[in-house]
């Protein structure tokens, strides 16, 4: 039987981790190479090496899937985004906060000034608030021709009806051919403000989408893959070349989920905890039948409010290059880090700064090849103690933060930092530290199914209600078909659904996902 393999390449900001997976979905090369500024040629040298690593060709590759935080970082350090134009279809009733409120002058400065205000929208039950003008349209075309390089349209409760934003878009499109277009009732959910605030994210990012894209694309090439690329999303699934360029906002906060994924497909877990441990910080989030668990609350990006589909994922400064300060004879964890420099900076290797992985050193908690004594000459063990007892007390707390019930639960270990944790805390039923733990990232992204998920208020009366739930799922794994997903495999794997009380005619919230195998 010819074998025919999975490339699963995570980029992340200070290394690019790759693997490749056989027809059983195990690893049989890995690889960790420094991310480069360009981002092509860390993925080309990590693909170089999984390659001859594992002495195959391009041509044995069926697959190949990219995970990256390259949007995340654009939007935290406000780096190489596009400017935005923005129609807000709202008109008479919704203008009595303008678009942008609440957004730093910094972030201002960066988008242009072409936020516009124009007649539509509709009520929470489908009902038009106000019929959108064509010629209006086309006038703030007019306006923004040449000034700006993507536009994002909100029209007032889209998600319920999308048909005036999907109109706009064909006369935007007439006016700006080539133009790429952010559509709010395809990015957010309810909630105008935050879901217009994701979808200017999403047009700003489209520049973003393209270079990550266009550099993994042209690392393929060169070592002969010829194959479908796929990109992973924060649901911990996958999406098509097309559906990336389309919706970027998709991919952050992907790392976290990648890894959560890898994590249950490296210990055959579908419930669990999970502890991704880098250099700097830990992600800490819940593993609910194989995906990660959304989070039900806004997200703020960049100092920017959203309520698109983000991971429920908890963060603590605890990680390998993680700084160790005193106060008043107490330690100090953080949050600085010396990252990527901790075999430059750290007491172990001859440095002077002492870091979370010295006191595990001192401790034999791990060991590490290379590193030298003096963090044990440095360190009483008194003192060493006392430091990782209370790196315990908050990797637990913040563990118990994240479960919903008193019961002990499973706890998964993966991240190249997490050698630093012991093999028990409190409040778990048990500590699993899989193979392979330190690429369970890249894993994750390389074993993706391609998903789609409906998010909408609707009328459902009681005694229709099967036929109306069964509509609504058909509708969800069409956006799986359309993501890249293959139709036969395609299935409901979550849905959940809440009562309005306090809206007329039996209205509810409803969100389901379909999910399926690549084509």
């Amino acid at each position: 039987m010819t074998t025919n393999y999975r490339l699963g390449i995570d980029v992340g900001g200070t290394n690019t981790d790759g693997v490749l997976l056989d027809n059983s979905l195990n690893c049989v090369a890995k690889v960790k190479v420094s991310t480069t500024l360009d981002i092509s040629t860390g993925i080309d040298n990590a693909v170089a090496a999984l390659l001859t690593g594992a002495g195959i060709t391009g041509a044995q590759i069926k697959h190949a899937m990219l995970g990256t935080t390259q949007c995340t970082n654009a939007i935290v350090e406000k780096r190489g985004l596009d400017r935005v134009g923005m129609i807000r279809l709202a008109l008479p009733s919704g203008s009595a906060i303008p678009p942008l409120s609440g957004w730093s002058q910094s972030w201002k400065d960066l988008l242009g000034e072409h936020f516009y205000e124009a007649h539509g929208g509709y009520e929470y039950d489908g009902q038009k608030i106000a019929e959108i003008n064509e010629a209006e349209i086309r006038d703030i075309c007019a306006k923004m021709r040449g000034h700006v390089d993507a536009i994002a349209v909100c029209g007032v409760f889209s998600p319920v009806n999308g048909e005036q934003e999907l109109t706009v878009a064909n006369w935007v499109s007439e006016e700006m051919p080539d133009m790429d277009i952010s559509l709010s009732h395809k990015v957010g959910s309810l909630g105008i403000l935050e879901r217009e605030n994701a979808t200017i994210l999403n047009a700003a990012l489209q520049g973003t989408a393209k270079r990550f894209v266009n550099g993994f694309c042209q690392a393929l090439d060169k070592h002969g893959i010829q194959v479908t690329p796929y990109f992973g999303q924060n649901d911990g699934t996958l999406m098509s070349k097309e559906f990336a360029l389309k919706y970027p906002i998709l991919t952050v906060a992907c790392g976290p989920t990648n890894s959560i994924r890898g994590a249950s497909h490296l210990t055959k877990l579908t419930d669990a905890i999970v502890v991704d441990v880098g250099g700097t910080t830990s992600d800490i989030g819940v593993l609910m039948h194989g995906y990660p668990r959304e989070s039900s609350l806004s997200v703020s990006l960049g100092e920017v409010r959203t309520n698109f589909r983000m991971p429920d994922i908890l963060a603590i400064a605890i990680g390998g290059g993680t700084r160790v300060n005193f106060e008043e004879g107490e330690p100090v964890l953080g949050p600085e880090s010396v990252g990527h420099q901790i075999t430059e900076k750290a007491l172990s290797f001859g440095g002077e700064v002492l870091t979370l992985t010295d006191v595990a050193l001192a401790l034999d908690v791990m060991t590490w090849s290379g590193a030298q004594q003096q963090a044990s000459i440095a360190l009483d063990p008194q003192k060493a103690r006392k430091i990782y007892a209370k790196m315990l007390v908050t990797v637990e707390d913040a563990i118990d933060k994240m479960k919903t019930s008193a019961e002990k639960v499973p706890v998964i270990l993966v991240g190249g930092g997490s050698a630093l944790l012991p093999d028990h805390f409190e409040g778990a039923s048990r500590v699993v530290r899989p193979e392979h733990f330190e690429v369970a990232n890249a894993i994750g992204v390389a074993l993706g199914e391609i998903s789609g998920q409906l998010d909408r208020i609707v009328s459902i009366e009681p005694t229709k209600r099967a036929t109306e739930i069964a509509r609504l799922e058909e509708e969800a794994k069409a956006i799986a078909i359309e993501a890249g997903s293959c139709p036969q495999s395609v299935s409901i794997i979550e849905r959940s659904e809440i009562p309005l009380s306090y809206l007329k005619g039996n209205m509810v919230h409803i969100k389901i996902k379909a999910a399926g195998k690549m084509l």
